[in-house]
């Protein structure tokens, strides 16, 4: 099914000559990684603090903005600049899920959202991350499928931050929206699965 992921390679060429001169001055993949997860971090902080305030919401879809950037430029560092380490690998995959968990739980505090929706979509996230990782245990590619894969997720809490911050009310469309979510999150997990099983030798 469609995701967001797939126009990865489109932003990425946009990227490439920033690329190129934070690689000349000296910056690395894994300094790229961990400043994408500490913005996370500061804007969740920042809703947890203030939940009922609109400016943390409106900062959301700019700090995702910045946050998909900085993760495909600490991606093509490490593949086209010689940066790939081990420590770069496991900075990824927990700076995604920490960096998700960091900006999305402190939703379920912001009064008009349903905290149940936001813990289950948040869970389900982190689930699915861990089934396309999973992937590679069986000998198959780490698994990007979708339908909501970590930028489907990010545009869907972008628009609900947005919105909330704007003024609109939260309440019943937002518990559809986050339930909608959480069944494509399942969706996910399951086409992940699935096409790791696929591709794995037998």
């Amino acid at each position: 099914m469609a995701s967001i992921y797939d126009l990865k390679s489109a932003f990425q060429n946009l990227l490439r000559p920033v690329t190129r001169r934070l690689a000349a001055a000296g910056v690395t993949a894994n300094q790229v990684t961990v400043a994408a997860m500490l913005l996370s971090f500061a804007g969740g902080a920042a809703i947890a603090l203030w939940p009922a305030a609109r400016w943390p919401l409106l900062l959301v879809p700019v700090i995702l903005f910045a946050r998909m950037a900085l993760n495909a430029v600490d991606g093509m560092l490490a593949r086209e600049h010689g940066m790939q380490s081990r420590l770069g690998a496991v900075l990824n995959e927990l700076g995604d899920v920490l960096s998700d968990a960091a900006l999305y739980l402190p939703f379920a505090l912001v009064p008009g959202v349903a905290a149940g929706g936001v813990v289950a979509v948040v869970v389900l996230a982190l689930i699915a991350e861990m089934t396309g990782v999973i992937g590679v245990q069986i000998g198959a590619s780490r698994r990007y499928d979708g339908p909501m894969g970590k930028s489907d997720r990010a545009l869907v809490f972008a628009v609900i931050a947005l919105a909330l911050g704007l003024g609109a009310p939260g309440g019943a469309w937002l518990a559809g929206l986050l339930a909608v979510v959480a069944l494509l999150s399942v969706a996910t997990i399951v086409n992940r699965a699935r096409r790791a099983l696929a591709e794995a030798p037998r």
